[in-house]
């Protein structure tokens, strides 16, 4: 049987794949269209372009996202149950106590943001705190501690550069493709591989921004998995989580708060009875990641 310790390795390892993979896949498709385009230095303006965009999402995020939530926040004098629960699991995992924040909604679910754990952010549904008991919350504010303390926030700022650099790029060469110049005093051989590139950016123009959201949403999975493997280590109590995971997911009530924007940082998808493909999921499957709680021993 698995540990909790090869449940993390695994997912920490396999998340680092898929960012290699999707590496691989940017530089490929830059490559593509800067060839297709005869124009390298469009790779360069995209980067920066993306970079810049991202730039400031990144460093306030937890501003931004907390407004669009209507979070306010609490203290220790305000709320002492909830300020002794956070401490103590930040004490065992060795991390500064994040900002604490409260939505009133009835909804049942939680997130974490910030660009950094002295930056961190956690924030819980009323919903949340009433209806779970305390084992099960804590199994929910180790998931989101592990968020912070995992740099996920960072992770997928860099991802969301490489989706918007995909998408930029696809963007570009379809304008490029229909009102730009094209021709030009190419070498008998060194026509025929612009051609083909042409044809391949033709393709890729609209493939690729598609193949980047899935696997921008893989990689999402995959953090969701290893964040319930490091949460479940720091309570040393797996079924926690578990249970509180069930609770959320039978919950019907969707998070008044909630948009597309922000439906990624929660700890379920805030919107109740959509039904979407595996591939196009933020999360894993609350059923399978029950089972890989309880299929794995401290």
């Amino acid at each position: 049987m698995a540990t909790l310790y090869d449940q993390a390795d695994k997912n920490t390892r396999l998340t680092w794949v898929y960012i290699a993979g999707f590496l691989i896949f940017v530089i490929g498709v830059g490559y593509v269209f800067a060839g297709a385009m005869g124009n390298s230095t469009i790779l360069y303006v995209a980067v920066i372009f993306s970079v810049v965009m991202s730039f400031g999402s990144y460093w306030w995020s937890d501003k931004i996202v907390l407004a669009m939530s209507s979070a306010k926040p609490i203290d220790h004098d305000s709320n002492r149950e909830i300020y002794h629960l956070v401490e103590n699991l930040c004490i065992t995992a060795g991390l500064p106590v994040p900002k604490i924040y409260i939505i009133q909604d009835s909804a049942m679910n939680a997130f974490a943001t910030g660009r950094d754990p002295a930056h961190g952010v956690i924030c819980l549904t009323t919903g949340i705190i009433a209806r779970l008991e305390k084992t099960e919350l804590e199994g929910v504010i180790a998931h989101e501690l592990s968020h912070i303390g995992n740099r996920d926030i960072l992770l997928s700022t860099v991802v969301v550069v490489l989706v918007g650099f995909v998408a930029l790029m696809a963007d570009w060469f379809r304008h490029w493709a229909f009102f730009g110049r094209r021709g030009g005093n190419d070498s008998e051989g060194g026509g025929q591989l612009r051609l083909i590139l042409i044809v391949l950016a033709i393709i890729l123009s609209i493939l690729a921004p598609i193949a980047g959201v899935l696997m921008q949403l893989a990689i999402s999975r995959k953090r969701e998995f290893l964040a319930d493997a490091d949460g479940a280590l720091l309570t040393r109590y797996p079924e926690g989580l578990a249970s509180a995971l069930e609770k959320i997911s039978s919950d019907p009530t969707p998070l008044k708060e909630a948009n597309r924007a922000t439906a990624h940082l929660f700890i379920s998808n805030p919107f109740k009875g959509a039904k979407v493909s595996k591939l196009f999921m933020t999360h894993p499957p609350i059923a399978d990641r029950v089972a890989a709680l309880r299929g794995i021993k401290v």
